[in-house]
């Protein structure tokens, strides 16, 4: 048998270039394997999703808006929460006085509507999208604008604050000197809490028609902490059931927030200052009397124990009340 041959050089160069071939060779492959899968992929998902095109949008944009604000205004408050006159007021001070303009494709009145479906309804920007055949971005973009434009006319719509005179004679006001206003559910940081008199009548509700008057100062002190405390409930309700964006959870950032919270604001004193009858107070004022938005007379502090110089403060207002009182009657 003879002895196995020695390789020679050329034999150990042959070797090698046969196994880099073979790696370039399954190399090649997988890079082939993986446009494939690639190219499929994409042409997949165009398959999905068709191009958007403009022209055939156009009649069913048109036909929305028109059903919005064309019709009645019993349609244009259900989705705008205002009529159709204040609807076109608003659209007019934004154009000149919020510095919003027509785009080359969307105007003005689209742009606010968008804002305003937000705002009363809570809609996401996919549904808006859909309701207006908008793209998502177009419709992103406009509502923003809108956002900016409505805060511009804080200057009109704002209603500032006044400090309550020491020498004030009005007998609403004249017992909280210094005071601003009044927050809802809300406590401030102070040192300690105004709170109505304990085991005394209290609820609006008992005292009706039929009821006695008050018959001391305690009595008299909760009777207008309680109708002071409706009107805070009130206008915060009224605001909740107005604005349905105030009412659930949103996942827009905190500074975002902060601004569709003081939208939400101006456009209620708009709204009051354009419409002589608001179906949107109707509607809670009618809930309120049938007791379908329930009993909160019993969400006042309670838990916590009063300072000495809170309850001096009370009783030094409960007083001056019962003075003018008595004097009155």
């Amino acid at each position: 048998m003879p002895p196995p041959r020695r390789l020679t050089d050329s034999d150990y160069v042959y070797l090698l270039l046969q196994e880099i071939l073979l790696n370039q060779i399954l190399q090649l492959f997988v890079i082939v394997h993986y446009l494939t899968k690639l190219n499929s992929r994409k042409r997949k998902r165009n398959t999905q999703a068709a191009p958007y095109r403009m022209i055939p949008r156009i009649p069913d944009q048109v036909k929305h808006m028109s059903r919005i604000v064309g019709l009645t205004d019993v349609d244009c408050v259900v989705n705008l929460r205002m009529d159709r006159n204040a609807f076109g007021r608003l659209c007019q001070l934004l154009r000149d006085l919020g510095g919003l303009v027509d785009g080359r494709y969307v105007s003005i009145q689209e742009q606010v509507s968008m804002f305003l479906s937000v705002l009363a309804h809570h809609k996401k920007n996919r549904v808006v999208r859909f309701d207006f055949w908008r793209s998502g971005q177009t419709c992103s973009r406009y509502i923003h604008l809108v956002l900016r434009a409505i805060l511009r006319l804080h200057v009109i719509l704002l209603v500032k604050p006044e400090l309550v005179p020491d020498d004030c004679t009005d007998s609403r006001w004249k017992w909280f000197k210094g005071c601003l206003g009044a927050l809802d559910g809300t406590y401030i940081n102070v040192e300690g809490f105004l709170t109505p008199y304990k085991g005394v009548r209290y609820h609006l509700k008992e005292w009706g028609p039929t009821n006695a008057r008050p018959q001391n100062k305690e009595e008299l002190f909760n009777l207008k902490y309680s109708k002071a405390r409706n009107a805070i409930e009130r206008a915060f309700g009224i605001m909740k059931m107005r604005w349905g964006i105030l009412r659930g959870t949103t996942y827009y950032p905190i500074k975002i927030q902060n601004r569709l919270m003081m939208c939400c604001f101006l456009l209620n004193n708009f709204i009051r200052s354009q419409m002589n009858i608001d179906p949107i107070e109707q509607h809670f004022d009618m809930l309120v009397n049938e007791g379908a938005l329930g009993e909160n007379g019993d969400e006042f502090v309670d838990t916590v124990e009063s300072s000495p110089e809170w309850n001096a403060a009370r009783d030094h207002i409960a007083d001056g009340m019962w003075n003018d009182y008595i004097n009155a009657t």
